[in-house]
């Protein structure tokens, strides 16, 4: 099964994008994935986006491997010979990477240890979707959530830095084997179809 993941932050247009490859029938070839928030359930149930220890990071991510877990099982199931993920354990280890960055747990070296033993999906190409945060605080305005949420962990500057360089220095590679960056900035039925060309070249 060869593996497609899309990455990037809240707001960049990942789900968009889904939806627009599943619509257009991608689904027939592919098994797709919804992001690790909504296989969970609820919101509720997902852990802080800040988590406040080490300790209590370490237990998130075994939370989303948990999820992960499903998600191998269901895409082995499936039978088919792609899978598309909205998010990848990429995602678990950047947030861990910029959490190490900003509050010194040091965790990041033990979710990988820890990875080797736990099934996941690992992409075989990854599309990195980049976009200024000034444009996701933007999107996230336009999509009235400002106001319900004013502050919004994931959107914060430092985060958004230290998880963009965790695709793009790759002091410790992502677990994807490639990472191709998109620049969306743009608008999102546009990435949409771009993100439709690229996924169609890789599932040739």
């Amino acid at each position: 099964m060869k593996v497609i993941a899309i990455e990037g932050p809240s707001y960049a247009g990942k789900s968009t994008a889904i939806r627009h490859l599943r619509r257009r029938g991608y689904e027939d070839r592919a098994h797709i994935t919804d992001c690790y928030v909504k296989q969970l359930g609820c919101q509720d149930a997902a852990p802080p986006a800040r988590t406040a220890s080490a300790a209590e990071q370490i237990t998130a991510f075994e939370t989303f491997m948990a999820v992960e877990e499903e998600r191998v099982r269901t895409a082995l199931a499936s039978a088919k010979p792609f899978a598309i993920l909205d998010r990848s354990v990429d995602t678990l280890l950047a947030h861990a990477h910029a959490l190490d960055a900003l509050f010194g747990y040091a965790v990041q070296h033990r979710l990988r240890d820890r990875l080797q033993l736990l099934p996941h999906l690992r992409p075989d190409h990854t599309l990195y979707f980049d976009v200024p945060a000034e444009a996701l605080g933007l999107r996230r305005k336009t999509a009235g959530h400002t106001a319900a949420e004013p502050d919004y962990f994931l959107l914060e500057p430092a985060f958004l830095t230290h998880t963009r360089d965790y695709f793009y220095a790759r002091a410790q590679p992502p677990v994807s084997r490639e990472v191709t960056v998109l620049p969306a900035d743009t608008d999102k039925d546009d990435i949409a179809h771009a993100v439709e060309a690229l996924v169609s070249f890789w599932m040739r």
